[in-house]
């Protein structure tokens, strides 16, 4: 048996959750896919996968396979790009990571557009909070909120969003008036974890320029911004989430954004990918098609959520609005915005955290 393609079994295996998954994608029959991948296990001289009827597992072998599994297959897809033509047509599956909610309320309509455009791309979409390392996960692509690190991956700026303290109008009217933080501390918080859950930070105070920083003692603390904007829809108490998450819900007056004065700077929105990727027809592809419409889309939120906010400068794509840590490549736009479409081989992975 060919290793590579024992190789793509594996990695197939692990991407779909099962082995009869690997075999539906890969149109092999399971005694295939577990011939596959008894062969690798002979080859490595041990377990890489823990099997059940109905679910795998990895073992700490299979985790560092999996790794090198990946890099070995995505520098084989760039050899083999580089060896045919850059006007090769784009095919394949492409894999995008992106935190909850944004697939809901910023890629959905982008991705359902793009995969009617190029019916020989497929979509993996995982969503996660949490950070993932796109080579060792083996993504092409990534959207990323928040300042980035120095490294060797390519970022491409889209926008900003703000952090945005929000409030149910029926909230604000039943208690006392909130102008400045320290205010926080006579109300009911609603903290979502991973946005800070015992402090938030706001602006420094007049003459310091130290952050402030207020200590919070929530009523409730939530892992997922969708229920935590749901308790203050409803009166709960007030919350902080990112401005995209609640442009809709401002915008109906369902919440009011409140201390928008004091509000820290914008985050920066990137996308990201590893270097040598933007090769790939299937990425470079995306990437044309999707950065004039996410720019497009951040700037009209800066500017609707700024307006609602008592804000009036529109901070769009900011800086350069070009690709860091490489030579800038051309961002074709191609049509306008397309309606969103019907979802096909789109594969999606929702972890809440």
């Amino acid at each position: 048996m060919d290793r590579i393609d024992a190789m793509k079994v594996f990695v197939a295996a692990l991407d779909e959750g099962s082995l009869a998954g690997a075999g539906r994608k890969l149109g092999r029959s399971p005694a295939a896919v577990s011939r596959a991948i008894a062969f690798l296990e002979a080859h490595v001289g041990t377990e890489l996968l823990h099997r059940t009827t109905r679910s795998i597992k990895m073992s700490d072998a299979g985790k560092h396979y999996a790794v090198a599994c990946r890099r070995v297959l995505n520098d084989l897809e760039e050899a083999a790009v580089l060896a045919s033509s850059e006007r090769s047509a784009p095919r394949g599956t492409l894999a995008l990571t992106a935190p909850l909610l944004s697939e809901e309320l910023v890629l959905r309509p982008i991705i359902d557009a793009f995969i009617d455009a190029y019916p020989e791309v497929s979509a993996r979409l995982d969503l996660t909070d949490r950070p993932v390392n796109l080579i060792d996960a083996g993504f092409d692509l990534a959207l990323r909120i928040g300042n980035l690190a120095d490294s060797t991956l390519v970022a491409i700026r889209l926008g900003e969003v703000r952090r945005v303290v929000v409030a149910a109008p029926g909230y604000l009217a039943q208690h006392p008036r909130i102008e400045e933080p320290g205010e926080l501390s006579r109300h009911q918080i609603i903290a979502i974890a991973q946005y800070g859950q015992d402090s938030w930070s706001f602006l420094p105070s007049s003459g310091s320029v130290i952050p402030r920083t207020i200590q919070l003692a929530p009523r409730l603390v939530i892992n997922a911004s969708r229920e935590a904007l749901s308790f203050a829809v409803n009166g709960r108490g007030i919350t902080r989430a990112l401005s995209y998450q609640v442009a809709d819900m401002v915008r109906e007056g369902a919440l009011e954004i409140i201390l928008a004065d004091h509000e820290p700077p914008p985050l920066p929105v990137h996308l990201i990918s590893p270097h040598g990727r933007l090769s790939v027809p299937k990425v470079r592809a995306f990437v044309d098609f999707a950065v004039p419409r996410l720019r497009s889309h951040f700037a009209h939120l800066a500017k609707d959520v700024s307006e609602q906010g008592g804000i009036v400068t529109i901070t769009g794509v900011g800086g350069h609005g070009g690709i860091a840590h490489c030579q800038p490549h051309k961002i074709v736009p191609r049509s306008p915005r397309l309606p969103s479409l019907p979802h096909r081989d789109l594969q999606l992975s929702h972890m809440v955290v």
